[in-house]
């Protein structure tokens, strides 16, 4: 979902912002390229594949330090936009806006634990790398940000394009002309650091992928080994030691996905990337909503397993942080099927309406189809996997 959904888009835009368009066919073909291009990484043992995420690490780094320096280039030429201490209020419709966002940064830190039995001591390594992890995600989140609001005024902040925007925008201090209808294009060292940092992005959120699926695609395997799914899915290949037919299925998925989904936008990247994010976020959280309480419940059930990590402040401790987690997610998926949902409600201001992507703005039913209607397929083909592990869980007792 999140590879062929938001993070292919995105990749899109980027090339035909910085490089070339991208007209018919040629859209479709580099979409696929990108799509298992990952696919390609995923499938490759721990060992190998481990390189990639390190690679998308570093780009990542070095693309936001130089964007941030080249923030502070511009605005020592142009100055920076204020940012007035009553556009950070706090209201219920702003939270309501953010709260599927934030949420969805911080989940996926447990994704390393899925390889654990991979690593020389996972007890002493994960949680230093989670620790290590968030640090770096408040920096590189934060700092980008900020470099936006700052060089983009808040009309021209949109949801697909914001960051791309802003580095176009900064990069014009390398070089830039500007054509006779006003548009300004990247010349000289502008255009040439322009197209870096756009083969930095596309790199960025194709390794963004590869890790996620790295950690998910091994989960499902297991899970499919134990019942929960076709048993010829649980396999885990002799020479790559990962789960190859869960890789090429995600694959698979991804690809007709982002067919269809482009089909159906019309080609139009806001639309495609709304309706994709949203997706994307909601049936990751749908699974969390299972997911989280089971952390009381296994507690409760087997107390004397041994466990590398632990919640701590007892039973009570166990509870409070799986009701907290499960309530932020299970709001999360409501706020994302409806958009703005409880807004204008007890007095609160703003209008519901207004919650929806400006992509979708006035199509209430359209986006709440482009959520529904993938999300009860999804269930339907979760509730299939499960009837295809009953055999699997009558062995196994």
């Amino acid at each position: 979902m999140w590879v062929g959904g938001s993070l292919c888009i995105i990749a899109l835009t980027t090339w035909e912002e910085f490089f070339t368009p991208l007209p018919g066919g040629w859209k479709y073909a580099a979409g696929l390229l990108f799509i298992w291009g990952g696919a390609l990484a995923v499938v490759q043992s721990v060992r190998i594949g481990k390189w990639v995420p390190i690679a998308g690490a570093v780009a990542r780094i070095v693309l936001l330090g130089f964007f941030l320096v080249s923030v502070v280039v511009y605005a020592t030429r142009h100055g920076v936009h204020t940012l007035p201490a009553g556009d950070f209020a706090p209201t219920y419709a702003g939270f309501v806006a953010l709260v599927p966002v934030l949420i969805f940064n911080y989940v996926g830190f447990e994704l390393p634990s899925s390889a654990a039995e991979e690593m020389t001591n996972p007890k002493r390594d994960i949680p230093l790398s989670i620790l290590r992890s968030g640090l770096a995600a408040l920096l590189l989140y934060g700092g980008p940000i900020l470099g936006i609001l700052f060089v983009l005024p808040g009309e021209r902040i949109g949801s697909l394009g914001g960051f791309i925007d802003a580095c176009k925008a900064v990069f014009t201090v390398y070089g830039e002309s500007i054509a006779a209808d006003g548009t300004v294009h990247l010349t000289g060292a502008g255009a040439v650091f322009g197209g870096v940092a756009a083969a930095g992005l596309i790199i960025g959120l194709l390794t963004s992928g590869v890790t996620w699926a790295m950690g998910a695609h091994r989960a499902q395997a297991v899970a499919c080994a134990d019942g929960a799914g076709p048993a010829w899915l649980g396999h885990i290949s002799e020479k790559h030691g990962t789960p190859v037919r869960v890789n090429l299925l995600s694959a698979i998925l991804a690809s007709l996905l982002f067919i269809v989904a482009l089909n159906l936008t019309g080609g139009d990247g806001e639309k495609y990337f709304a309706a994709g994010l949203g997706l994307t976020i909601c049936t990751t959280f749908i699974s969390y909503v299972i997911t989280f309480p089971s952390l009381a419940v296994l507690r409760r059930k087997y107390p004397s397993v041994p466990r590398p990590y632990s919640v701590p402040g007892g039973r009570l401790g166990v509870r409070l942080v799986s009701a907290l987690a499960t309530a932020f997610v299970a709001f999360t998926v409501v706020v994302l099927i409806w958009p703005g949902f409880g807004v204008g409600w007890f007095g609160t201001a703003g209008s519901a309406a207004d919650a929806l992507p400006a992509s979708f703005a006035g199509q209430r039913l359209r986006y709440t189809l482009s959520q529904v209607v993938p999300l009860t397929l999804f269930v339907g083909i979760g509730l299939a996997f499960y009837a295809a592990g009953a055999r699997t869980r009558r062995e196994k007792g």
